[in-house]
This record gives structure tokens, sequence and C-alpha cells, in this order.
């Protein structure tokens, strides 16, 4: 069986300790009940990696032997998700599939249609979605801990779009109407993909215009209509067939 996942910030050279306390210790000793001789991969969620042995175990932290330390390489394309703010009740699950599912970047949107509103409380909620990815990605042993961006309102994304666009990058708003399949975008030759997910009650026809105006391709994922939560963990499950990232 592989070894267990765990993030540290500054991972020390091979033959060093490693100290593995707080809300990491703690779930790795207390919760999952890790023992002196036990095989742990360290990662510091930027893609190094540590082989490590526990040689002292307390009740919220483990010491580890580093044995030795590599650097996963970045898969391709890298994969943005631009995610409408889901229902509270689905918001977090929205980030835990994406996060299993392989994407690098995940950006949540206020679109018009959101029932979710974030007004005053942004910065509570992203923390929420990057404790979900943290954990989502310990879960799927990632080497790299997706980045959840600051709260992006429509005129934000539109300048993103713009700016992704001019650097080549590949952006395809998922959409019901949309006249071309998802599988036709030439996405095994970009170096970079963003993917658009409307809210539950779909893209607004101003915003779904803006986009495309700014260069966004609307497109049909599938012949079946998905929640906002599971549309992105779709969509990279698919780009990991049709691409080098699988």
């Amino acid at each position: 069986m592989a070894a267990t996942v765990f993030y540290l910030d500054d991972i020390p050279e091979p033959g060093s300790i490693a100290v593995l306390d707080g809300p990491e210790g703690r779930h790795a000793a207390t919760v999952r009940r890790i023992r002196v001789g036990e095989p742990i991969t360290l990662s510091d969620g930027r893609g190094l990696l540590a082989e490590s042995e526990v040689v002292a175990a307390q009740r919220d932290r483990l010491d580890l032997k580093v044995l030795n330390r590599t650097v996963a390489l970045r898969v391709a394309p890298l994969v943005t998700v631009v995610q409408a703010l889901p229902k509270s009740d689905r918001s977090e699950l929205a980030v835990e599939l994406m996060t299993e599912a392989g994407v690098d970047t995940i950006i949540p949107w206020q679109a018009a249609r959101c029932v979710a509103n974030w007004e005053g409380k942004a910065a509570k909620a992203v923390d929420k979605w990057r404790a979900a990815a943290r954990s989502a990605a310990r879960q799927s042993r990632r080497p790299y801990i997706p980045e959840v961006t600051d709260l992006h309102r429509t005129r934000d994304l539109l300048d993103l779009v713009r700016k992704a666009k001019s650097d080549g990058a590949i952006v395809a708003a998922l959409h019901e109407s949309g006249t071309a399949r998802f599988t036709e975008l030439p996405f095994a030759d970009a170096a970079d993909v963003i993917l658009i997910v409307g809210p539950e009650g779909g893209l607004d026809e101003s915003e779904l215009s803006a986009l495309t105006e700014a260069g966004a391709h609307p497109v049909l994922l599938g012949p079946t209509v998905l929640r906002t939560s599971t549309a992105a963990t779709v969509a990279l499950g698919a780009l990991g067939a049709l691409t080098p990232r699988w």
C-alpha cells in the first residue's frame, strides 16, 4: 500500500527529522493513529515529495526521519476552473470533487444567477474552500494543492478571459446552448485551459454574450444537464482522456 500523504510547508534534507504537528500532526497521530515505524509521504503542496518513516509519536505530533526527496512534475495542460458559487450544502463538495479530479486552480465566481451570495463573508468562505481543497488533495495523494483564489465578480472574470486568450489558453464555457461539443476543442495542444461553470440557474444570457465576446467558447459537455457542483469534475475527467494529463 502506498504511504499516506501529509502536508508540511518546510521539508528538511534527507537524514533530518521533520516534525509534523498542528492540524496535520493531530490528524495523523490521533485520527489516523499512525505509529512508529510506519511510512509517510510528506509534501509541501507545491510539488516537493519526501518519503519518511515515523520515529516518534505523540498525541498531536509525529517525528519523521526524511529518507529522500523528489519533485513531481506538473501535468499539462494546467486547468483552471471558474466555479459559480453553488448552494451552501454543495459548495465544498464541488471543491472536493474537482480537486480529486485534478484541478490546478479554482476561482470562485459570484455569477448573476447564483443562489449563494458571499457578500460580506467572502474571506471566510474562501478559507473554507481552501481547507476543502487541502483535505481532498491529501485524500487523493496529490503533490500539488490546488490554488483557490479570492472571489471574482463578472468584470474580473472577463478581464481574466481576455488575458488568457491573449496568452493562448483555451477558455470553455460549459453551457447547454453551446453549438460545439466539448471534445471538438483542441485541448491536447493547449498549455492552459480555463473551464467556466455556471450556477444552478445557468449562465445569464448577458454573461454568456460577454464571455463569448471576451474569447470564451460556449460548449456542450454532454447529453445531460449536470449540477453545477459536478460539471467541473466531469469535464476534468474528459480532459484527462483527451490530453496527456492521464
